[in-house]
């Protein structure tokens, strides 16, 4: 007679879209939306997508990146899961650069700023749960 043990089934993360992410996305090619949706979906559920990689410049493994070819076009999403319990949606976008891999400065810029926003939506979110 064999054990069969069941999965201990932790809560999924909550979701949050920073500035335009969500709408970007949903303006993407059936096939990427899926693969970004399935990152995502992982991401909440405490997994990770196995094409999700550390984005450099963030000093951590917290902002994460996942990369998808369609046709001739390469398309972004930048999520955080640097906040307990939370997962950020920080950029959605199709690199348009015509000079190596690297992520355009603009782009970066905006990944940080959409960060910083997400680190103070926490912050208010913890205050308030201290308040309780």
């Amino acid at each position: 007679m064999g054990i069969i043990q069941g999965m201990s089934k932790q809560p999924r993360k909550p979701l949050k879209w920073v500035g335009s992410a969500k709408r970007d996305l949903d303006a993407m090619p059936e096939d990427v939306k899926d693969v970004f949706g399935h990152a995502i979906d992982l991401a909440q559920a405490g997994g990770k997508h196995q094409d999700a990689r550390a984005m450099s410049g963030f000093g951590s493994a917290g902002v994460l990146e996942v990369v998808e070819d369609f046709r001739s076009d390469t398309y972004r999403a930048v999520y955080t899961v640097k906040f307990a319990g939370w997962i950020y949606v920080l950029h959605c976008f199709q690199k348009k650069s015509k000079s190596g891999i690297k992520t355009p400065k603009e782009d970066m810029a905006l990944i940080n700023v959409r960060l910083k926003a997400a680190k103070q939506d926490y912050e208010v979110w913890q205050a308030q749960q201290g308040a309780r």
